[in-house]
């Protein structure tokens, strides 16, 4: 049995749309309360040394930054109450593994990752990137999943994938079949990652949240999008099998109002337990 079952593990994941920028409109002070025993961060943006001594550092985690080497670009971090087993940057790929779009850490029993897949652009060499990086990073998840499952561990890997995989996870889908986020080969894409004889991942929040649209994590910042709820599900919690079986409780801490947002994302919080 894994020895992450013995105990509750509660698991955070949030695009902050620029740390420096989140830690003054609210960040700091969501932090300060949050239970979490591990945070995913992604578009962090900044270098360690540009963050303040009590983001870049808070006392009770464990942080480890893995900002772009493109200046003010993506960026990821992982925050744990318990330090690391393990650490690793980048998932072995000689194009992306400098740009600040993935980290793990091995816990006991567990291995968590944040992820922040590129957005992409139809018609634009973004989104061939993205879809680089879709093709490199599948092939990693499978091992990855292969190498956890020999050393008797479970994986979860969170972040921002941007892609909406179904109709049900965006407001408006008839309105974006053509745009990144929604594309049929995105969407395919992340349903071989969740194809039990593919993938072998399980996308946990839905899971727990089978029926009905959303519930969304990211609203534009224009318009009314956030007060509408005209927003986007794209931030996961993927996980292999065993720990989504264990998964009680999923939440998306969706502000009280547009003025007390500090990322057009919100976060999103699972709890797994035995």
């Amino acid at each position: 049995m894994c020895r992450y079952r013995a105990r509750v593990l509660t698991v955070t994941t949030v695009n902050v749309n620029g740390l420096r920028a989140a830690a003054k409109k609210g960040f700091v002070e969501w932090l300060a309360e949050t239970s979490s025993d591990v945070l995913c961060l992604q578009e962090v943006r900044a270098e360690p040394g540009q963050l303040p001594a009590g983001v870049r550092e808070p006392d009770g985690w464990h942080v480890v930054h893995a900002p772009a080497a493109a200046k003010g670009r993506a960026g990821v971090s992982l925050y744990t109450r318990r330090e690391p087993d393990r650490v690793r940057i980048g998932f072995g790929s000689d194009e992306f593994d400098a740009s600040g779009r993935y980290v793990e850490a091995d816990l006991p029993g567990v291995t968590v990752a944040s992820l922040y897949l590129p957005s992409g652009e139809v018609g634009t060499e973004r989104q061939d990137e993205k879809l680089r990086f879709m093709g490199e990073f599948h092939a990693y998840l499978k091992e990855l999943r292969e190498r956890a499952a020999a050393d008797g561990r479970e994986v979860v890997v969170c972040g921002d994938w941007n892609i909406a995989h179904q109709e049900a996870d965006l407001k408006n889908w008839r309105g974006n079949v053509k745009n990144s986020g929604f594309l049929p080969e995105e969407r395919a894409w992340l349903g071989r990652v969740l194809d039990a004889e593919d993938g072998g991942y399980v996308d946990v929040v839905r899971a727990l949240h089978p029926d009905g649209e959303g519930p969304y994590s990211w609203w534009s910042y224009r318009g009314r999008a956030f007060d509408n709820d005209a927003g986007w599900r794209i931030d996961y919690q993927i996980a292999t099998p065993g720990l989504a079986e264990g998964a009680v409780k999923a939440v998306v801490e969706r502000a009280a109002t547009h003025a007390e947002r500090w990322s057009d994302h919100a976060p999103v919080t699972v709890v797994y337990e035995r």
